[in-house]
């Protein structure tokens, strides 16, 4: 998620971590453990005179999938779950919004939609600074 918010114009940074679990300062390989019931997340700094909190959250439901519990493509367990953490009430509404939409319009058939919707947004933590970035540090290690 990181690299493709980063390419939108008007995203400023894109900072990977941790959020809603029950751990201060969590680790990468605590969270990967599951024990600390934190999701990997990204903070989004975007000037919204450019790109709007909208336009990122149909961001977010094109570039993964909603209907799969604990999982986003290989990797699973609860750190990968579907999850948006909202600072407002208007962008919880929106987040619903958009969700509801999808239902309506049958955008991902029979299966519904997992995604949480939490706030207040819980605590930030960002992630050791090797997981920053991953994609475009290992870009050329990487094959499709």
């Amino acid at each position: 998620m990181e690299d493709r918010f980063a390419s939108l114009d008007g995203v400023v940074d894109v900072i990977t971590g941790y959020m809603g679990g029950h751990q201060d300062h969590p680790t990468y390989e605590q969270v990967c453990g599951g024990e600390t019931g934190h999701a990997e997340a990204v903070e989004i700094q975007y000037d919204p005179e450019v790109v709007s909190y909208s336009d990122l959250v149909h961001v977010f439901f094109e570039i993964h999938d909603p209907t799969t519990a604990d999982r986003q493509g290989p990797d699973r367990g609860s750190q990968y779950r579907s999850v948006v953490f909202c600072d407002e009430p208007q962008e919880v509404e929106q987040v619903e919004e958009l969700m509801q939409k999808q239902i309506d319009t049958g955008a991902y058939g029979e299966s519904p939609i997992v995604t949480q919707v939490i706030s207040p947004a819980p605590t930030f933590w960002r992630a050791e600074e090797y997981h920053q970035h991953y994609y475009q540090k290992h870009r050329g290690f990487c094959s499709n």
